[in-house]
């Protein structure tokens, strides 16, 4: 793309809205897709090579990084102000949210597959280590899903009765946990699986089973009930 080719000097066929509306969605590259929301580039700079700008700044993590932006960081980026960043930003929300939609009324956690496809797009995207827990009814409902506690995993930060008042407080039967791992790599600590037996433990005093242990490492995932971890 030539810096200074206008979206409206391209042939119409190569102009991303009209590509969209003839050839459908899955016809445009990311550039195009992020043209279409910022609408508009420069006096002097396409909204075609605005877009280029913004995905060459995090090409090395893709797509996932802009999760993560704010609209400042957002703005810094010449062509984008703050109403087009905050575009950007409702739309990557979206995503995130219809990600998540398919597991919204009470879906049944049957496998660990399902277990990592529930807190997958819940906590791929943190830059920073979340411990959650997701609590299911005696069918294996989901009933909830609760932030714990934020930062590296460890005794001092999750204490079995901030995890158990919760299973409590929701009539939980079982509890899935789960934590992300910021740099990509989901194999467990020692410190993530002597946390996870203290809380096997609270639990069974409880009555309250911990079925599995999940660590998300960017679209990776490990489960305790797989590796054998869980006793």
């Amino acid at each position: 793309m030539i810096k200074n080719t206008m979206v409206r000097d391209l042939p119409e066929q190569e102009r991303p809205r009209e590509k969209l509306i003839a050839y459908g969605v899955q016809a445009l590259n990311n550039a195009e897709l992020l043209a279409i929301l910022l609408r508009s580039g420069t006096r002097e700079t396409s909204v075609l090579h605005v877009a280029e700008s913004l995905l060459s700044l995090y090409k090395e993590k893709g797509l996932t990084s802009i999760v993560n932006l704010s609209t400042t960081q957002l703005s810094e980026i010449h062509g984008i102000g703050p109403a087009k960043a905050a575009t950007v930003l409702a739309a990557v929300e979206l995503g995130r949210r219809i990600a998540q939609e398919p597991f919204a009324r009470k879906a049944s956690i049957k496998s660990p597959a399902d277990a990592a496809a529930y807190i997958m797009p819940r906590l791929r995207y943190e830059t920073k280590e979340k411990f959650a827990i997701v609590l299911l009814n005696v069918k294996n409902q989901i009933l909830s899903f609760r932030i714990i506690s934020v930062g590296i995993l460890n005794a001092s930060i999750v204490h079995p009765r901030e995890v158990m008042a919760e299973a409590l407080l929701n009539s939980a039967a079982a509890i899935i946990l789960a934590h992300n791992h910021p740099s990509g790599d989901p194999a467990p600590s020692s410190e993530d699986i002597a946390t996870t037996h203290r809380l096997i433990k609270a639990g069974r005093i409880m009555g309250i089973e911990i079925a599995d242990h999940i660590i998300i490492g960017g679209s990776r995932y490990i489960s305790f009930k797989e590796r054998g971890l869980l006793r």
